[in-house]
């Protein structure tokens, strides 16, 4: 699992628009790029939508949002459109860089086991240094936990 103080990996992926989004682009301004398992299921539409509602804030305090899943670029722009995200969603259908940060592992899930990804927060620094790691998400306080740890 990549952790505090590793550099993020580099990656250049497409978002929903299918714009090719590098590593690169990221740096200047801290960035949050959460992982999530599935667009449209319901806790990844209300932790999309939590982050929808609050970039203003994120904007302010001079920080990005990603949102990284294993979903393709047309099921990305659905949910984007759908739900007005006003951020982008990266797309991983190899799950390379979920792998390389460690987030895509064995779950269970009613019993069932597969691998997929782990619900995983980093927030990066202006040189796409990993400062904050949250594993095992909360989505119900998840975003005044990272509005918590920027302000500091």
């Amino acid at each position: 699992m990549t952790k505090i103080g590793d550099k993020f990996p580099d990656f250049n992926l497409k978002n929903q628009n299918g714009e090719t989004i590098f590593s690169e682009d990221l740096k200047g301004s801290k960035s949050i790029v959460y992982f999530y398992p599935r667009d449209n299921t319901p806790t990844c539409t209300t932790e999309a939508c939590d982050f929808r509602d609050n970039l203003e804030d994120f904007n302010e305090l001079n920080t990005k949002v990603y949102g990284i899943s294993g979903d393709s670029e047309k099921k990305h722009s659905n949910f984007s459109n759908k739900h007005s995200l006003n951020f982008d969603l990266l797309v991983d259908e190899d799950y390379q860089l979920s792998e390389k940060v460690g987030v895509y592992q064995l779950k269970k899930s009613f019993g069932k086991e597969s691998m997929g990804i782990v619900r995983t927060t980093f927030v990066l620094d202006e040189d796409n240094k990993v400062i904050h790691v949250i594993e095992k998400v909360k989505v119900k306080t998840q975003i005044e936990d990272l509005k918590n740890f920027l302000k500091e």
